[in-house]
C-alpha cells in the first residue's frame, strides 16, 4: 500500500507558510498508512428477509481457539467461488446500501479437527437448509460430519463452525455459505464511493482489503500465508463495468430477483493472499494500451478519461513495469495490469494484484492544474505499486510481523521505477529528504520501535494496522537502500532474484531474504565484516541508529545511540546494547576515500586524521541510515568551506550537514548556534535539496517560537537569506512569466515564493495578492499550478471571508482532486478564528469534505499558529465521536494526534495531553496508541529545549540583522 496521509512536496516544501507550518521534519509526523478498524459491530439485518442476525458470544477471551486470533493450522484453503451483488442503490426499507453474497471455499484439512474457523466482520448470514449458517461437504470422498452448531464470534471476528465428528487428515471439504453486508461508506473491506457527475449523484462499489478485510466481503481464511485461487462472479447493475484481479471471463444478462442484470465471471487468479483481492462495479471510462502482451488500463470517472487525464499514468506504467521485469529478472506474472482512480480511497493506493486502486491525485495528472510534484507522485506511487507485483504479491510475507520489509522494499525500489520514468529528475536523490531525514525524526524518540516485530506480539487487527507506519515503509527503504548500497546493486539484486524465484506464489520471512543476499555475496567474492543476516540484525531487530562521531584529531571514530532527548529513557531493552554495524563512505578535502566500517563502540582509523588544511565528510551521499558529528575544529572547517565554497560538499551532503547539524543540537550535541550557523550560507545556494532541507529544519524553530518574541527577528533573518533566491528565480522566470526548466528548480522555486512571502518580502505578498484577486476578478486562473499552493494559502492569509468564501466555492466545484486538494490545504491558512471553526466543523461532514480527507484537513488547521488551539479543542471535544464514527479506515489516528500536538512546549499543555490521555482511556486511541506516547515524550522535549536555548537563539538571530 502506498503512503496514506500523503502531504504534496507542493505543500511539503512550503515549509510554514504565513503561519501554516508543514510537517516539520523535525517533528516529524509519525504517518500511519492503513485504516484503523472500527470496534466490531455487527450490521444490522438489511433486507428483512431470509438473512437473520447470527447468535453471538461476547464472553471473556479463553484458551479457546475461538477466542485466539490466529488461525488454528488445521485445514488450508485450495480456493474459493464467491459471487457478489452490489446494489449501488439503497434498500427501499432500510436506507442501508447492501450487498449479497454466496461463497464455498475447497480446503485440506491438515490435522484432523472437529472444528472449522474462518474469518468473518460484519456479514449478517442466511440460515441454510441444515438450519445452520454453512452446509458441509466432503470432496475427497467419504463421511462429512455434521454441523452441530454454527455462530459468530465477534470479538476476534469468526464464523465459528463445529462439527459432530472429524474432518480426516489429508481429505478435501467444501463449505458454503450466503451472507448479506453493508455497502458502507467506510473505506474498508467491500465499500461505496460516490461522487456528482452531471449534478447526479454516481455510486461505485469498490474494496480495500489489506490489512484485515477481505473477511468484510466474504467469509474466508484471512491470512497472508492462507494462499488460495479464487474464482469470482459479479452481479451488477446494466450499463455498468465490473472489474477483478482475473480477467474477464464471460458476461451476460441474468434475471435475478424479478430484474434483468449483468452477470460478469472473472478468470480464476494465481495463487494469492486474501488481502490483494478485489472486486469493483462502476461507470467508469478506461483508455488501454498493450505492451509485450500485457493489457494496461487507467480507469477513472468518465469526464476525468475525456479530459485525458489519465493518459499520463498509462504512458509511465508500460516502461515502469518493463524496468521492474529486468530488475527481478522475471515477466510480469500477470495477462493485465489495470488500475483504477476512485474518489474515495483511503491510503494513496493499493497493490491489488491485476488491479491497483488509486486515489484520484495519486493517478490522474492534468496539464492545467497539477503541479510538478503532483506529477512526480504518480510516477512514484505507480512504480510503488508495481513493485509490489512482484515483491509481496508473487512472494508474500508470512505475517504481517514483517510488514516493514513488504513495503520498506517497495518505498525503496519506487525511485528506482519513477528515475526510469523520468531520467531527468534525479529522483533517486529525494529518498533523503522524503523517508531518510523523515523518519530519523520519530526513529530518534525512546518510544520508537525496531523494524521488525515478534509474530506473537502482532495477533489482532489494531496492532496489524499500527505497523503501517513510517518507520515500516521509510526505516524500511532506508535500510535496505544502504543494504544495496553496500553490497552494491549488482549483488543485491541477483539475491533479490533468486529469493523471488525460490518462493513464488508463496510466502517468505525477512530472513529468507537475507540467505539468498548472503549467498549472492559469497558466490561474488564481496568482502564485508560479518554476514548479512548479522550486519542487519543490529539494524531490524533493534530501534534507533547511531550517530557516529568523528574526531579528526585523534583519528577516533565512536558511535552512541542518537536520541532527539538525551535525558529520555529507554525501557526497551536491545540484545545488540544499541550498537550498530556501521558501513561508512567518507570523503577528505573533497576527494573520495575507501569505504570503512564501524564494527564496535569505538575504534581508531588513522586515515580520518586531518591536517590544518583538511576537512573530513562522511556518509557520503547519506548512504547510510545514521547521522555525523565531528569535531569543533572539523564543523568549523566544513562550515568554511561552505561559506567559501560550497559547491565542493556534494548537493546531498550539504543537506545533510544542515539536518544532522540541526538534530545535533537538539540532542544537546552541538550548540543550537553551530546549527544556525549552517544557514548563513545559505544566501549563496541556489540548489533545492539544502534549501529543503534548511526549511525543515526552521520548521521546529517556527513551531516553538511563533507564539514568542523570537519569531519577528528570525523572520527579518529568513528575508535577508531568501531575497537573492527570490530574485534568482524572478530573473531565470523572465518576472514569474515561465517556470524553470529543471524538477528541482520548480520545487525551489515554490520555496523560494513560500519563504520570501512567509517572511515578510512586500514584493511577494503583492505578487501572491495580485494574482489571487485577478483570479476572483475574471473568474480566469492565472496562476501556475506548482505555485498554487503557496499563493493560494498567502492570499487568503492575507484577506478576509471574501477570499475564503472564493476559494471554498472554487474546491467545492473542483473538477480535478489535485486542485481540490491545494484549495483545501489553503483554506485552513486564513487568520479569521471564526472561518478555521467552521471548516473544522465541516471535517466531520462528509458532504463537505470526503472522509478520507478529514485528517489531513484537521492537522492543515492545527499547523495554522491560529487554528492550532481551535484544532486541539476540537479534537479532544470530539475525540469519542471521532473514533467511533470514522474508526472503520478513514482516520489515521497517529497522524492526527501528532499534528494537533507538534507544537506543544509548555506545562499547561502537557497537562492537557496527559488529561486527554486519561479522559480517553475506555474509548482507546487505536492506531493513535503510541502517538499520544510519542506526543507527550515530544512536549517534555520540547519545553526543556526551549528553556535552554530561546535566548541564545534570540540573541543570535538580532546579530545577523544587525544593519
Amino acid at each position: 500500500m502506498a503512503k496514506g496521509f500523503f502531504i504534496s512536496k507542493t505543500i511539503g516544501i512550503v515549509g510554514a507558510i504565513v503561519g501554516v507550518a508543514a510537517v516539520s521534519t523535525i517533528i516529524a509526523l509519525s504517518v500511519v498508512y492503513s485504516q484503523e478498524k472500527a470496534k466490531n459491530n455487527e450490521v444490522s439485518p438489511t433486507d428483512g428477509g431470509t438473512t437473520s442476525k447470527p447468535p453471538v458470544t461476547t464472553s471473556a477471551p479463553s484458551n479457546l481457539p475461538w477466542d485466539k486470533y490466529r488461525l488454528p493450522k488445521s485445514l488450508v484453503p485450495d480456493h474459493y467461488n464467491v459471487t457478489l451483488w452490489p446494489r449501488l442503490t439503497p434498500d427501499k426499507t432500510t436506507g442501508l446500501y447492501i450487498f449479497t453474497g454466496d461463497s464455498s471455499v475447497e480446503f485440506q484439512c491438515v490435522e484432523e479437527t472437529d472444528l472449522i474457523l474462518i474469518h468473518s466482520n460484519k456479514l449478517n448470514y442466511t440460515k441454510l437448509e441444515n438450519d445452520q449458517y454453512a452446509t458441509l461437504k466432503s470432496v475427497s470422498g467419504g463421511k462429512v460430519p455434521s454441523i452441530k452448531t454454527s455462530w459468530l464470534k465477534i470479538e476476534t471476528q469468526y464464523l465459528v463452525v463445529q462439527l459432530d465428528g472429524k474432518l480426516m487428515k489429508d481429505h478435501t471439504y467444501q463449505l458454503s455459505t450466503k451472507f448479506t453486508g453493508e455497502l458502507a461508506d467506510d473505506l474498508g473491506g467491500f465499500y461505496r464511493s460516490e461522487y456528482i457527475e452531471d449534478g447526479v449523484k454516481k455510486v461505485v462499489a469498490t474494496t480495500q482489503m489489506q490489512p484485515t478485510d477481505a473477511r468484510k466481503a466474504f467469509p474466508c481464511f484471512d491470512e497472508p500465508a492462507m494462499k488460495a485461487i479464487f474464482h469470482i462472479t459479479l452481479i451488477h447493475q446494466n450499463r455498468t463495468v465490473a472489474l477483478s484481479n482475473g480477467e474477464e471471463k464471460e458476461s451476460g444478462h441474468v434475471n435475478m430477483d424479478g430484474q434483468v442484470v449483468q452477470r460478469t465471471v472473472f478468470e480464476p487468479t494465481e495463487k494469492m493472499s486474501t488481502y490483494l483481492l478485489a472486486f469493483i462495479v462502476s461507470d467508469f471510462g478506461f483508455i488501454n494500451q498493450t505492451i509485450d502482451g500485457v493489457l494496461i488500463r487507467i480507469f477513472a470517472r468518465k469526464p476525468a478519461i475525456d479530459a485525458g487525464q489519465g493518459e499520463y499514468a498509462l504512458n509511465k506504467t508500460g516502461p515502469i513495469l518493463k524496468f521492474f521485469e529486468k530488475y527481478y529478472n522475471s515477466k510480469y506474472p500477470l495477462p493485465k495490469s489495470d488500475q483504477i482512480a476512485l474518489p474515495d480511497f483511503n491510503a494513496g493506493a493499493m497493490e491489488n494484484w491485476g488491479l491497483i486502486t488509486y486515489r484520484e491525485t495519486a493517478l490522474l495528472y492534468d496539464e492545467e492544474y497539477s503541479s510538478n510534484s503532483n506529477k512526480e507522485r504518480i510516477a512514484s506511487i505507480i512504480a510503488h505499486e508495481l513493485a509490489h507485483m512482484w515483491f509481496g504479491n508473487l512472494v508474500t510475507l508470512r505475517w504481517w510481523n514483517d510488514l516493514w520489509l513488504n513495503e520498506g522494499f517497495a518505498s525503496y525500489v519506487e525511485y528506482l521505477g519513477a528515475d526510469e520514468a523520468e531520467p531527468d529528475w534525479n529522483l533517486k536523490d529525494l529518498i533523503v529528504l522524503n523517508d531518510v531525514h523523515r523518519v530519523f525524526a520519530i526513529d530518534a524518540l525512546a518510544s520508537s520501535h525496531p523494524l521488525s516485530s515478534k509474530e506473537e506480539d502482532i495477533q489482532k487487527p489494531e496492532q496489524i494496522s499500527e505497523l503501517f507506519d513510517a518507520i515500516s515503509y521509510s526505516k524500511g527503504a532506508s535500510v535496505l537502500r544502504m543494504l544495496s548500497d553496500f553490497l552494491t546493486e549488482p549483488v543485491f539484486t541477483k539475491g533479490l532474484q533468486s529469493y523471488l524465484n525460490e518462493f513464488q506464489f508463496g510466502n517468505a520471512v525477512y530472513t529468507d531474504l537475507w540467505n539468498h543476499l548472503q549467498k549472492a555475496v559469497s558466490e561474488s567474492g564481496t568482502i564485508l565484516p560479518d554476514t548479512v543476516h548479522q550486519i542487519m540484525n543490529t539494524w531490524v531487530l533493534q530501534m534507533g541508529f547511531p550517530v557516529v562521531t568523528i574526531n579528526t584529531t585523534t583519528g577516533v571514530v565512536s558511535q552512541q545511540h542518537f536520541l532527539l532527548d538525551p535525558d529520555s529513557e529507554v525501557t526497551t531493552p536491545s540484545i545488540f546494547k544499541y550498537e550498530w554495524i556501521v558501513p561508512i563512505k567518507w570523503m577528505k578535502t573533497g576527494a573520495d576515500k575507501d569505504s570503512v566500517w564501524l564494527t564496535k563502540k569505538s575504534t581508531t582509523i588513522e586515515a580520518m586524521k586531518a591536517l590544518e588544511a583538511e576537512w573530513v565528510l562522511a556518509n557520503h551521499n547519506v548512504s547510510g541510515y545514521y547521522r555525523v558529528n565531528y569535531d569543533e575544529a572539523n564543523w568549523e572547517k566544513l562550515l568554511t568551506t561552505l561559506n567559501n565554497d560550497h559547491q565542493r560538499i556534494p548537493v546531498i551532503n550539504r543537506a545533510q550537514l544542515i539536518d544532522d547539524a540541526f538534530n545535533l543540537a537538539r540532542a544537546k550535541i552541538i550548540p543550537t548556534v553551530l546549527a544556525l550557523k549552517t544557514t548563513k550560507y545559505l544566501a549563496q545556494e541556489r540548489e533545492y535539496m539544502p534549501w529543503d532541507s534548511a526549511l525543515g529544519s526552521l520548521d521546529f524553530f517556527e513551531l516553538m517560537f511563533d507564539r514568542s518574541e523570537v519569531y519577528g527577528v528570525m523572520q527579518e533573518y529568513l528575508k535577508k537569506q531568501v531575497t537573492p533566491l527570490f530574485e534568482y528565480f524572478k530573473i531565470m522566470t523572465d518576472s514569474w512569466a515561465t517556470i524553470p526548466a529543471g524538477h528541482m528548480d520548480q520545487y525551489n522555486q515554490v520555496n523560494a515564493i513560500s519563504l520570501a512571502c512567509k517572511s515578510g518580502l512586500e514584493e511577494c505578498q503583492t505578487l501572491a495578492k495580485t494574482w489571487f484577486k485577478e483570479w476572483m476578478d475574471n473568474k480566469t486562473n492565472p496562476i501556475h499550478p506548482n505555485l498554487r499552493s503557496t499563493v493560494y494559502c498567502n492570499a487568503i492569509a492575507a484577506g478576509g471571508a471574501a477570499e475564503w468564501e472564493f476559494a471554498w466555492t472554487q474546491f467545492k466545484n473542483a473538477s480535478i482532486a489535485i486542485e481540490a486538494d491545494k484549495l483545501r490545504y489553503a483554506l485552513a491558512c486564513t487568520k479569521q478564528p471564526w472561518l478555521l471553526n467552521r471548516y473544522l466543523e465541516y471535517t466531520l461532514d462528509a458532504n463537505m469534505i470526503r472522509k478520507q480527507d478529514a485528517t489531513s484537513t484537521i492537522v492543515y488547521i492545527a499547523g495554522n499558529v491560529v487554528g492550532q488551539s481551535l484544532a486541539w479543542d476540537f479534537v479532544r471535544a470530539r475525540w469519542t465521536y471521532i473514533f467511533t464514527q470514522y474508526g472503520g479506515g478513514s482516520f489515521s489516528f497517529s497522524n492526527l494526534i501528532n499534528g494537533v500536538t507538534e507544537r506543544f512546549s509548555t506545562a499547561y499543555e502537557l497537562q492537557q495531553l496527559k488529561q486527554f490521555k486519561a479522559d480517553n482511556a475506555e474509548t482507546g486511541f487505536g492506531s493513535g496508541t503510541l502517538a499520544v506516547d510519542q506526543s507527550i515524550e515530544r512536549t517534555i522535549a520540547n519545553m526543556k529545549w526551549i528553556a535552554e536555548n530561546k535566548q541564545s537563539v534570540l540573541n543570535w538571530f538580532k546579530a545577523e540583522v544587525k544593519p
